[in-house]
């Protein structure tokens, strides 16, 4: 389900070095670990944690490309027009990055660029993503033992595929027409971390039991706090200055989106799960006019209710932990859950 090697990361390259570099200590931290070295799969938020503290702007050699893991580098290369897109992902030059649940899709840049339509979710797909949801949600609920995994996160999304002839009203074409509904893998991954945070939370599944609309502010937070892409591959076309030096013109960028989400710079206690947090923000989570974040929101909406109505008791099965995988995009591989 996820990508456990960065196979479409390019082969590496040589690099000019930052430029300005101010100090000598800053100098000394040009060359920083690797986003390939054994261990940084594993743990990668201990990882980035590293690269914010020391190594801010860093060559990774292994890799062929600069790293940049703070908040405000990560949000200024993913939208600012001075980077674009590696040939071989999708983002138009200039255009957004993929990000998140979005793959840079035309439809998703600023209205002032392309003709945008609204993503939103024509009212036959809504429909079906919750009559799915349910037969699922049904299924699971006679058994004493499931995965959700492999049981509702990987089917939910396969079964609410676009239809063109679900499409009426405003908003269907940006449904049924992009490019980044084609990826459900991402959806699954997405709603399986959502299901494990509000998991290792009882009090906060009761919470939504009575109020079910706090789902979205828990599919946002879920989205910082564990991307389901954690890395996103830019190149700058003009010289850029970020944290720690100035990167020259066409130097290969890895934007750590997985750093970013937890930078104590930018969020209060960044490694909590908290849909309660005055400081939520959903720069990193994609474009709202794109039409993968409209259905996955909807999904983890429509989703999670149908669990909780066809089982009120559902928790971890004993002794269960979920343990997330992967390199370039994350989550957990299982969800053992006992339902009733």
């Amino acid at each position: 389900m996820q990508s456990d090697a960065p196979r479409d990361i390019p082969a590496p390259t040589t690099s000019p070095e930052p430029r300005a570099l101010a100090t000598r200590s800053a100098r000394s931290r040009r060359t920083g670990p690797s986003l390939l070295a054994r261990g940084a799969a594993r743990d990668p938020y201990r990882f980035y944690r590293m690269l914010r503290e020391q190594y801010p702007l860093s060559y990774d050699a292994p890799l062929g490309a600069w790293l940049i893991s703070r908040y405000d580098d990560v949000t200024a290369a993913l939208a600012d027009p001075r980077f674009t897109g590696f040939p071989h992902d999708g983002a138009p030059r200039g255009g957004p990055a993929p990000l998140g649940l979005c793959h840079g899709s035309p439809r998703c840049l600023p209205a002032d660029r392309y003709t945008v339509v609204t993503g939103t979710v024509p009212g036959g797909l809504a429909e079906r993503v919750e009559r799915t949801a349910y037969v699922l949600a049904r299924r699971i609920a006679r058994r004493p033992r499931a995965d959700l995994v492999e049981e509702f996160c990987r089917w939910l999304p396969a079964a609410s595929g676009a239809d063109p002839d679900d499409g009426e009203g405003v908003g269907a074409p940006a449904v049924t027409d992009s490019p980044c509904l084609r990826d459900t893998a991402l959806r699954r991954t997405a709603l399986a971390s959502l299901l494990a945070n509000l998991l290792d939370d009882p009090d906060l599944l009761a919470a939504l039991r009575v109020e079910p609309a706090l789902t979205g502010r828990a599919w946002t937070e879920s989205l910082r706090r564990d991307p389901p892409v954690q890395v996103v591959l830019r190149r700058t076309v003009a010289e850029v200055t970020l944290s720690g030096g100035t990167l020259p013109a066409r130097a290969p960028v890895a934007c750590l989106v997985g750093a970013a989400a937890r930078d104590p710079g930018r969020f209060a206690a960044p490694d909590a799960f908290d849909p309660f947090r005055p400081d939520q923000d959903r720069a990193l989570t994609g474009p709202p006019g794109c039409p993968a974040v409209a259905l996955s929101r909807l999904e983890a909406e429509r989703g999670l209710r149908a669990l909780l109505d066809a089982m009120p008791r559902l928790r971890w099965d004993e002794g269960f932990r979920p343990a997330a995988t992967g390199l370039l995009t994350r989550g957990p591989r299982s969800l053992l859950v006992r339902p009733g």
